[in-house]
């Protein structure tokens, strides 16, 4: 299946971004809140991936779902204070989450580079399942 097109702006500038943006690229897409225990712990999996990776054929999209936040600076204000480097965008209130058939968070989609949907993690998927999933899309 392919994955459902979106457009989306940078938490940080008001630059969009859509997976046109990718083309011939593998994509890692997390959805993610700031106040989840379970999205805490992948976010910082997800940085130390994004900041050991050596490759331009993976790019990693977290999408903060800003309409299952408290606060409407929320997510920036988490992102900020752990450090984060990966690039973020900003769900317009739960649009694409819902366009991609969420149920909960986090939820990872991992794309190929032809942006069909190869792997799909709930809050419940180990972080070892994911890279091993990457694996087989790089090598292939």
């Amino acid at each position: 299946m392919v994955a459902p097109n979106f457009s989306l702006k940078d938490m940080h500038s008001s630059k969009e971004y859509s997976l046109q943006y990718y083309q011939n690229q593998a994509l890692l897409i997390t959805f993610w809140v700031s106040w989840c225990p379970d999205c805490q712990r992948d976010l910082a999996n997800k940085e130390q991936l994004y900041k050991s990776m050596r490759t331009n054929d993976l790019e990693m999209l977290m999408i903060h779902v800003s309409g299952r936040e408290g606060s409407e600076d929320a997510g920036e204000t988490y992102y900020k204070e752990n450090n984060f480097t990966f690039p973020v965008l900003k769900d317009e209130g739960t649009k694409v989450y819902d366009t991609y058939q969420c149920m909960s968070v986090p939820t990872t989609f991992l794309l190929n580079k032809d942006h069909e949907i190869v792997g799909r993690f709930n809050d419940k998927a180990s972080f070892q399942q994911m890279i091993k999933e990457i694996g087989v899309v790089l090598s292939s």
